[in-house]
């Protein structure tokens, strides 16, 4: 059956010039839920009102314009802070089952620890979620997308042991002020960004340490979660009846040829495993196949001990099985082939490329927006691969989107076409491949400050007009596209 699997997911010029095949079954289950995300340095703005804190993303955007594209910053960014009853009549036109979106942590906590909540923090996010609970729009709420108060990355962050307590401490109170109402969880947003972009120069701080910092941050962002998700279950759970997960980016992996399957398996162990085989599989611990190569490239390096820092006994088992979903974000897929010799390993997304040798980009047929190839085929194979490595348990895509670039109005047909193959994925995932796929969140419900990209990357179903005072949302053709289905609870 293994051998079977493998041939099924290692084959990717099979699918390269295939016609998208269509499921007999469009109609989606009935518990399946749609839904839009955004997260708070996004939109909010607002960056020093009342009382908050300054945040790791304040300080890189103002003291580092030139790695924004456009040398924006996330100041005012779609004024939500004082719009957010827009943002909830936007929410509630599209018919969204959920809309998902994030605490900032410094402007609930703005010196960072718990000895000092904001009120109006506290007001803002009260508002946000009793007006979606109003319309019978559930929220999803991260913890943390990318928000480190500053007062934290001066002591480390998350290279800083101390950061679990931390990160645990705020999580408690965010749940104590919350939880009576939201029943879904995400601790922590994307840790492959939070680590490996961060401490490869790229990210927020910004910070160049691809041989330490990123390893150092990879196991305490899981301790971190682990943390969190353990508070929840044992205080808040038996009361509220809530879930809570972590949420993975995983990018998707093929090889180019035959003789690169190895290299594959092992760019997607990088991408997913190192944060998702420690809480997910039945082990626990780092993947040992990728562990035994980044030991090995640590001493061929040098250095005299492994940068992959050693889960205790007592650790693996604090990490293992802290989910109660699998919350996936996905955006693209790639080809992986070995790099020839006295070729460069690129680093973006991340540091895998030098780490395995491998160079990878999208397959010369798929088109591509915003550096990203569309291949919707790699969202089921995906999750087909979860499936067999950790098992049957439920997936919430969390994030999934379209850029137009630099934009394309409102006639967005990309966007669309974008939204309905991958959900003829799911679909199929669903029904032929017998996937728990409970959820979809179209990355975003508007046009928003894209961090690197600033606001040349337009992922909105609604169009934003930042120039405005009133910063103008507009429904895009993609809006009334997604609103039908929604209406109609099948693919269109």
């Amino acid at each position: 059956m293994m051998l079977l699997f493998l041939l099924a997911v290692y084959s990717p010029l099979v699918y390269a010039n295939a016609p998208v095949r269509r499921p007999l079954e469009k109609t989606f289950p009935l518990n399946f839920k749609f839904g839009a995300g955004s997260s708070s340095y996004q939109i909010e703005g607002a960056w020093n009102v009342s009382d908050k804190g300054e945040s790791i993303q304040d300080r890189y955007a103002h003291e580092h314009p030139e790695k924004v594209v456009d040398g924006s910053n996330g100041d005012v960014a779609c004024d939500s802070y004082n719009l957010w009853r827009r943002d909830i009549e936007m929410a509630t036109e599209l018919g969204l089952d959920h809309y998902r979106f994030s605490i900032s942590w410094p402007r609930l906590l703005p010196s960072g620890y718990p000895n000092y909540i904001s009120e109006d923090g506290r007001n803002y996010y009260n508002n946000l979620i009793d007006g979606l609970l109003k319309n019978n729009i559930e929220p999803v709420i991260t913890i943390y997308h990318y928000e480190l108060p500053q007062v934290f990355q001066d002591l480390g962050g998350w290279t800083n042991p101390l950061i679990v307590d931390w990160f645990a401490d705020y999580a408690s109170v965010v749940y104590s002020l919350f939880a009576d109402r939201v029943k879904i969880w995400l601790t922590v947003n994307e840790p492959l960004i939070i680590c490996d972009v961060s401490y490869i120069g790229i990210s927020a701080p910004g910070l160049y340490s691809p041989d330490h910092g990123l390893f150092l941050c990879n196991k305490h962002v899981l301790l971190a979660h682990a943390k969190a998700w353990r508070l929840y279950d044992e205080e808040y759970k038996p009361k509220y009846h809530g879930m809570v997960s972590l949420t993975q980016l995983f990018f998707w992996f093929e090889p180019e040829t035959e003789a690169d399957s190895e290299l594959a398996e092992l760019t997607n162990e990088y991408c997913e495993g190192r944060f998702a085989y420690p809480i997910y599989s039945k082990e626990g611990g780092w993947p040992p196949a990728l562990k035994n190569i980044l030991d090995e490239n640590s001493y061929n390096k040098g250095f005299n001990n492994t940068r992959v820092l050693q889960f205790t006994p007592e650790e693996i088992e604090f990490v293992k099985g802290t989910y109660d979903f699998y919350a996936l974000n996905h955006y693209t897929s790639f080809v992986v082939k070995a790099i020839e010799p006295n070729e460069a390993a690129g680093d973006w997304p991340f540091s895998g490329s030098s780490e395995l040798g491998v160079n990878f980009g999208p397959h010369p047929t798929w088109e591509v927006s915003a550096g990203f190839g569309i291949y919707p085929p790699g969202l089921r194979r995906q999750l087909n691969w979860l499936k067999n490595r950790y098992g049957d348990i439920p997936f919430m895509i969390t994030e999934t989107g379209y850029a137009s670039y630099p934009f394309h109005g409102l006639n967005d047909d990309g966007r669309i076409n974008f939204i309905k193959d991958y959900l003829n994925e799911v679909l199929l995932a669903i029904y032929e491949d017998k996937i728990n796929v409970t959820g979809y969140t179209v990355w975003s419900l508007m046009d928003s400050y894209e961090w690197e990209s600033g606001y040349t990357a337009k992922y909105g179903l609604y169009q934003v007009d930042f120039e405005s005072p009133n910063k103008t949302r507009t429904p895009r053709k993609s809006a009334k596209y997604y609103a039908d289905l929604i209406k109609n609870r099948a693919l269109l």
